[in-house]
């Protein structure tokens, strides 16, 4: 049998800091990380065995199933995986608590007749998700974001650009990510972003904008992340071109 080809949208998640916990705990948190994925896609009506996951030893890749819209693996899945990671994090010990890095890209991949799957989008999804942008949003907020996530140009193109719902093109900030040979525009999405419907919660469980109209919010003008976080007694401070956009970080109680 030949292989076949079809166009599917992938997601990768990377512990941060994982390095240097000792195998057990390393074990308890990859463990808690696949338990959280589960069932944050349950959450979003996504059944975890129709995707082909892969653990890659202090993450995860995805591979969607075929025909699922690219806007499925952002909302509400992020939301909800981020409010499942933000759970653990109160019950666990110091060593075990978790900062998640999420990258999402979309491509056409090779399937072999023993069901592996490779093809050069998931080159650009490891990019992302190594990239120095990520890295950083990572780090927003006095203890770390559960979840940042960057989405590559096409699907951001694909999915905010298009207007799906609970799409606000105000909860993304474009940054320059070059790794390696790899040079491409992407966005960002980090804690205090509207992500979500309108008037729900963001991944900190505080309320959302409600804009009472379900309008399409009007684009907001492209920003990029090259000095990109540095965190303050209230917040964190994203340098945002000339300016600086200030993000309120609130624990909650």
């Amino acid at each position: 049998m030949n292989p076949s080809y079809e166009y599917r949208a992938l997601l990768a998640c990377d512990i941060a800091g994982s390095a240097g916990r000792g195998q057990q705990r390393l074990q308890e948190i990859r463990s808690a990380l696949r338990y959280a994925l589960s069932a944050a896609l349950g959450a979003a009506g996504l059944d975890a065995r129709e995707f082909e996951y892969t653990d890659t030893g202090d993450g995860c890749r995805l591979v969607a199933p075929t025909g699922l819209p690219k806007a499925g693996l952002l909302v509400p899945l992020l939301p909800e995986l981020g409010a499942r990671i933000r759970e653990h994090n109160g019950r666990a010990g110091p060593q075990t608590r978790m900062r998640v890095r999420v990258a999402v890209h979309a491509g056409e991949v090779r399937i072999d007749p023993d069901g592996s799957v490779s093809g050069t989008p998931f080159e650009a999804l490891a990019r992302l998700l190594d990239s120095d942008p990520l890295r950083q949003a990572a780090l927003a907020g006095p203890d770390g974001t559960p979840v940042a996530a960057i989405l590559s140009q096409h699907v951001y193109e694909e999915t905010v650009g298009h207007g799906y719902e609970g799409l606000d093109t105000g909860a993304f900030t474009a940054a320059e990510v070059r790794v390696k040979e790899y040079a491409a525009r992407a966005w960002l999405w980090y804690p205090g972003s509207p992500v979500g419907p309108p008037g729900g919660t963001s991944p900190d469980g505080e309320s959302g904008p409600a804009s009472g109209t379900g309008e399409r919010p009007a684009p907001a003008p492209a920003r990029t992340a090259e000095q990109l976080v540095r965190a303050t007694g209230n917040g964190t401070v994203f340098a945002v071109g000339r300016g600086e956009q200030h993000i309120r970080y609130i624990e909650r109680s």
